[in-house]
């Protein structure tokens, strides 16, 4: 497992909240985390493509990626060395450590050649992870700039529940600052920008009546 510098106010902050509730995570997040099997299963991997996830928590996405795509290679970041603990305990308990790659470091700048040895990525996805990212908007920037050319940009998080009554959304809001976790308001209007500055193609949806927004940045037309 790789390191880099990080900041030291986040990442203590992230082994804080999880250095605990990483025991419990994958049970309970079940209930809450709508979309992030629907993320997986569009990602629509090129033979032995590569695929980097941002925020990779305790590994339950890459798991069940790798396991849906087995020629593919799969590599993870997240700045919690708690929760990079326990994805790396089921990453090999799963036999899938030859395939998954973990390292710790900064979502928002991270060289991927000096963690990974791979510069560029067919697949890079976050699931539930910008909202949790203070400057979020730079990861979404450094991700970008980490795709190979014909790659791809996955993101499913937190919508504004605009199809959902008030109090829904009230509860929900309260709920999530408890664990220091922020809907962005602003993420479709950022992607679209950002593929419109790029070239890009740009699809994205809702689900849940606004529950979760799902969003693709695909390759440049």
């Amino acid at each position: 497992m790789s390191t880099t510098e990080l900041p030291a106010s986040h990442a203590e902050l992230m082994d804080g909240v999880y250095r605990w509730q990483r025991h419990i995570y994958n049970l309970t997040r079940k209930y809450y985390l709508l979309g992030r099997d629907r993320l997986i299963a569009g990602l629509d991997l090129p033979p032995g493509g590569t695929v980097l996830e941002l925020g990779c928590g305790t590994g339950r996405n890459i798991i069940l990626a790798a396991r849906r795509y087995p020629d593919a290679r799969f590599f993870g970041l997240d700045i919690s060395a708690e929760m990079l603990g326990t994805a790396g305990a089921a990453i090999a308990h799963e036999g899938l450590s030859g395939r998954v790659m973990l390292a710790r470091g900064d979502a928002t700048d991270f060289d991927a050649g000096a963690l990974y040895g791979v510069e560029r990525f067919d697949r890079i996805f976050v699931s539930y992870s910008l909202s949790m990212i203070p400057g979020w908007e730079k990861t979404v920037l450094a991700a970008l700039a980490a795709l190979a050319p014909s790659g791809s940009l996955h993101v499913v998080d937190f919508g504004q529940q605009e199809g959902l009554p008030d109090w829904f959304r009230a509860m929900l809001r309260g709920w999530l600052k408890k664990f220091h976790v922020a809907p962005r308001e602003s993420l479709r209007e950022v992607l679209e920008s950002e593929s419109r500055r790029t070239g890009a193609t740009f699809h994205f949806r809702t689900l849940y009546r606004g529950y979760a927004w799902l969003a693709v940045v695909g390759p440049r037309q």
